[in-house]
């Protein structure tokens, strides 16, 4: 099965494909869709979601897992947030892939073991489970990998019950 696992956001929207059999991960391909800030935000959102879909054309997935916003004591961020986690399930229904949705305890519990985890431990948690030479970066292609890790445990605990 392979999942694509999705960080959004209008800055930079993480990405991770792995490729898992239930017991053992391995990484297809990861990393950021960067957007400048000095251009309009629908634009953007087109970047997004055109860089996706070409990731998507070229490494087939099966399914889409994404981390859900989280409460933003910063309105216009949270809003930000929801337009490109928007453009991701858009990318998702284009490709017919199911979506499937954590919060971020969840998937910080989920590959480290601890819900209030940092950047740093999930990066080294991410390299020790997919067995990369290196930290992945940058952090947003961490998070995405992570999600998608996250979604794999799930799945494989689902069939166990």
């Amino acid at each position: 099965m392979r999942i694509i696992g999705i960080d959004p956001g209008s800055g930079g929207t993480g990405y991770g494909i792995i490729e898992t059999d239930g017991s053992a991960h391995r990484p297809v391909l990861y990393g950021a869709i960067q957007t400048s800030a000095k251009k309009p935000f629908h634009e953007r959102l087109l970047k997004i979601h055109d860089e996706l879909n070409k990731i998507l054309a070229q490494e087939k997935a099966d399914a889409m897992a994404i981390e859900e916003v989280f409460y933003a004591a910063n309105v216009q961020a949270a809003l930000r947030l929801g337009h490109a986690r928007g453009i991701a399930l858009l990318s998702a229904a284009e490709y017919g892939l199911s979506v499937h949705e954590y919060s971020p305890l969840e998937i910080k519990s989920a590959v480290v073991g601890y819900g209030r985890a940092d950047k740093f431990q999930i990066q080294a948690m991410v390299r020790l489970l997919l067995k990369l030479p290196e930290l992945p970066a940058p952090d947003h292609a961490a998070d995405a990998l992570a999600v998608a890790i996250c979604h794999a445990n799930r799945v494989k605990f689902a069939a166990l019950k």
